[in-house]
């Protein structure tokens, strides 16, 4: 198995000064602002050594809680970001406060604004067949200029890994987004880190789907509130299943917490 470069030596620099990593319920969680994170993001590139890059939410917390080898990725990444109120919430419940939520989808939205004023390459792999065509599409109309290198879907089975390897090594991105949902993502990031030689490795979970229309998304008052997952659930009611983590997760959390 790959493993990104610790987040010791990931975080040289200035941002370093500033970082501050806390375990929620043995998961690593970076207490980074957006700021940080795209500063993070160009040192990376600049460095050109693959790192990996992880969306931590409550699901990913509680998943982790029974797939060793899942925390062990989240663990080992170059950079575990805050995404999910969940994880905010447990922060200042025990005493950790984060300083910002990293949403994956705004992530994107962000990542795409910093390609169109840096030039920097993006890949988008994973989602539906089609989706991630759309969304690229609906990046370049809100930012112009951004390089959005190369699009498939694909999926996360060991026999396309060749053929898929081959596809972004033609591409040669800068930041590679994949989007086949967790923990399949991540593993598959991790399984190939080294093998894609891409400085920057994400799983995306839904944001292609997001951005390219086929879920809508929150108002911002419901986002701003920490009601998303409640929209989710009313308009995707599919997802109940997993969203059942979601409670398991504050249980757990305020067990931690009182001991």
């Amino acid at each position: 198995m790959s493993r990104s470069h610790s987040s010791e030596e990931a975080f040289s620099g200035n941002v370093s000064s500033s970082r501050n990593t806390l375990y929620i319920l043995g998961v690593r969680v970076d207490a980074v602002t957006f700021d940080e994170t795209l500063a993070c993001v160009e040192t990376f590139i600049a460095d050109g050594r693959p790192h990996q890059l992880v969306t931590v939410n409550p699901e990913f917390v509680m998943a982790a809680q029974s797939d060793a080898e899942f925390r062990r990725v989240i663990n080992a990444s170059a950079l575990a970001l805050p995404d999910g109120v969940g994880v905010w919430w447990a922060s200042r419940r025990l005493g950790r406060p984060l300083p910002e939520r990293i949403p994956g989808v705004d992530l994107v939205e962000r990542l795409a604004a910093l390609s169109a004023d840096r030039g920097y390459r993006l890949y988008f792999l994973g989602a539906m067949p089609g989706v991630a065509d759309k969304a690229a599409e609906v990046l370049r109309a809100r930012y112009p200029g951004v390089v959005v290198a190369g699009t498939y879907a694909g999926s996360p089975r060991p026999e396309e890994e060749d053929a898929i390897i081959a596809r972004i090594h033609a591409a040669r991105p800068h930041v590679l987004l994949v989007a086949y949902g967790a923990p399949a993502q991540d593993h598959w990031i991790a399984r190939n880190l080294d093998r894609l030689g891409v400085p920057v490795c994400i799983g995306v979970g839904g944001s292609f789907d997001y951005i390219a229309g086929v879920h809508p998304r929150a108002p911002h008052w419901l986002r701003r509130w920490g009601l998303e997952w409640l929209h989710r659930l009313v308009t995707q009611p599919w997802r109940w299943r997993r969203m059942l983590a979601l409670p398991r997760f504050a249980w757990r959390v305020l067990w931690k917490s009182n001991v």
